[in-house]
């Protein structure tokens, strides 16, 4: 096969659309049913059947994507292993992590990387979802889960205990909750369902059975901002709290069982790239302030 089909292919694999494919692509919709006729007609079989979802791979195509995406890890290996050898602080990097540690911490990574390495060019994407490092959608990651995949490296880059929060204003109108009382008379704000694996039902320990859940949340940084407009009580990791006075922590002493943490991730065929490696620095230093 092609590579290019391969990659073709692919893209509409995932995208399950025909136009989905040709925006990932950068080519017109025209071309990718073309090459995609091409393909079929090569292998004397259809590859996807067209429902009212989208399109769905026949049992000919969950054949050849199995060997698709063999393709494509040999071609991405073989582009990293190119790189890794690249003795230039320049070019793109393309960075992912979620929106909290990009307004946080990446976002001034990358203001100090500007200042020494001008010539570095950072693509950033901030997603919940854990873009694939072995299929080039990002170059370094930094993500709040540690991953266990064997050809990655990983560095932790934080650990902060997550308490219960709220702002000044909103305990001089609602007063403090009392331990024990599952926060009745009290508003709370939590992740939306599915963003996170580490919120159960209680808050920092306590029960969160009597509470008014006043807004449920898809990232970090909405729930911070929900909190820190004096909305409702949520958790927090601490961090925040020593950079905003208006903030106040609940219960010093109750915490999350799990903490919040921030982990570097990158292929190992891309640390001795140059341009890479100085993101990895900057990020590094950035998160030890």
């Amino acid at each position: 096969m092609n590579w290019n089909d391969v990659r073709i292919f692919l893209a509409i694999q995932r995208a399950g659309t025909l136009r989905g494919a040709a925006q990932q692509l950068v080519i017109d919709q025209t071309t990718v049913g073309r090459r995609l006729a091409a393909l079929e007609q090569a292998l004397g079989s259809r590859l996807f059947l067209r429902t009212t979802g989208g399109l769905v791979l026949t049992d000919t195509g969950q054949q050849v994507l199995r060997m698709a995406e063999d393709m494509e890890r040999m071609a991405v290996s073989f582009e990293r292993r190119g790189e890794g050898a690249d003795a230039r602080v320049a070019g793109e990097v393309r960075v992912t992590t979620t929106d909290a540690l990009a307004v946080d911490f990446v976002v001034p990574a990358i203001e100090r990387l500007r200042a020494s390495y001008p010539e570095v060019r950072v693509i950033l994407s901030t997603t919940t979802r854990l873009l694939d490092l072995a299929r080039r959608e990002a170059d370094i990651a930094v993500r709040t889960l540690r991953p266990a995949q064997p050809d990655l490296i990983v560095r932790q880059l934080g650990c902060w205990d997550v308490g219960l929060y709220a702002t000044r204003g909103y305990l001089a109108k609602h007063g403090e909750p009392q331990p024990g009382t599952g926060f009745a008379g009290h508003d709370i704000a939590l992740y939306q369902e599915g963003v996170t694996g580490r919120q159960d039902d209680t808050l920092a320990g306590e029960s969160r059975a009597h509470g008014r859940v006043v807004a449920e949340l898809d990232s970090s940084l909405m729930l911070t901002t929900f909190v820190r407009a004096g909305l409702a009580i949520g958790e927090l990791p601490e961090y925040l709290a020593l950079r905003d006075p208006a903030l106040v922590r609940l219960w010093p002493e109750c915490r999350r069982a799990k903490p919040y943490e921030a982990w570097l991730v990158l292929h190992q065929d891309l640390a001795r790239t140059a341009r890479v490696r100085v993101v990895v620095e900057v990020l590094t230093s950035v998160f030890g302030d």
